[in-house]
């Protein structure tokens, strides 16, 4: 360990992957809640295009892939909200033209070589440069704050985007938002997993921790430290074995979901059996809603009936009386 770490190389090999671990699953794990986990590999397949741009004008490649993904994001982003039955058809045209877009451009370029593109496709953890390292601090950082601060209104619109709506919350700007996240993402991953596997790196450690959480916020928690845990173990196997440290990632972090499975059912069971853990139930949500004030009852899952008090009737707001409850000639006004 002592003779990895002093090489210059390993360094910068680390923080990249100790960034990488932390910035993947902070965005993969709302892909997760809105069943669009492969919508990463899709950006990739994107991101290529810009990797051959800049092969050709002879630029950075990732600032560049960087640019053309956020595009490809956002043109994503308007085709699923349509709702059109020809979006997918439309996806599918954008995700194969930008791969062999991409490796057209890389082989009509001056720079092209026998692992020019390999390194981006499989990751290159090893030959991060301190450029490198530098723009992929920069866009983690502004992932995670994006992530992090607006953790609640993200949470609102992956679970009910018509119920954030009616909360005042911008769902279609927080949608483009969160695309753009991701896009970058894709990005910044490409130099330590690859392009073709940078979406297990999002998604892998989120299912991880599903297993063994109960809350949004441990989730989140949780799939952070799995992700920083196997990018810095993948890479010191990969130093130690002499393989590529993308794959050696990607599977310690599906090694690592198999081993929570397994405990997973033990350890429902264990829980199931507790004295008033049915009464308790499992806890949902921890994340307060956009206006709902700390200490209040968390806002009531759509579909879910309202729990009532004893001796509440049906219709009656809970903690008010009968006289405060709102008749149909009230309700009327309010909505005029």
């Amino acid at each position: 360990m002592t003779e990895m770490l002093s090489y210059d190389f390993m360094q910068r090999a680390l923080l990249a992957a100790v960034l990488v671990g932390i910035t993947a699953p902070a965005v993969g794990i709302y892909l997760v809640q809105r069943r669009q986990a492969l919508m990463g590999d899709g950006m990739g397949h994107v991101a290529m295009t810009g990797v051959g741009l800049g092969f050709i004008f002879q630029t950075s490649p990732v600032w560049m892939a960087v640019l053309v993904c956020v595009l490809g994001a956002v043109t994503m982003e308007l085709v699923r909200s349509r709702g059109n039955q020809r979006g997918d058809i439309a996806l599918a045209m954008l995700f194969y033209g930008g791969m062999a877009c991409g490796k057209l451009l890389v082989s009509m370029s001056a720079q092209a070589g026998a692992g020019s593109l390999e390194s981006y496709l499989w990751g290159s953890i090893l030959t991060v440069a301190p450029a490198d390292l530098a723009t992929i601090a920069v866009l983690g950082a502004v992932v995670i704050a994006v992530t992090v601060g607006l953790r609640r209104q993200l949470f609102a619109i992956c679970q009910d985007e018509d119920f954030a709506r009616v909360t005042g919350v911008p769902v279609r700007t927080l949608n483009l938002l969160l695309a753009v996240m991701a896009a970058v993402t894709v990005t910044v991953a490409m130099r330590v997993v690859g392009l073709l596997l940078v979406s297990a790196l999002m998604v892998v450690p989120v299912v991880a921790a599903q297993q063994l959480t109960r809350s949004f916020a441990a989730t989140q928690a949780a799939s952070i430290a799995l992700g920083v845990v196997v990018s810095l173990a993948g890479v010191t196997g990969s130093y130690q074995l002499d393989v590529p440290s993308g794959p050696a990632i990607v599977l310690l972090a599906i090694a690592v979901f198999a081993v929570f499975s397994l405990i997973a059912a033990p350890l429902a069971r264990r829980r199931h059996r507790r004295p008033g853990a049915a009464d308790r139930g499992p806890q949902v949500c921890d994340v307060l809603l956009p206006g709902q004030a700390p200490g209040r009852t968390p806002g009531r899952i759509p579909g879910q009936a309202p729990v009532r008090t004893p001796g509440q009737t049906p219709g009656q707001v809970p903690g008010k009386t009968s006289s405060d409850a709102t008749t149909p000639e009230q309700g009327a006004g309010l909505a005029q």
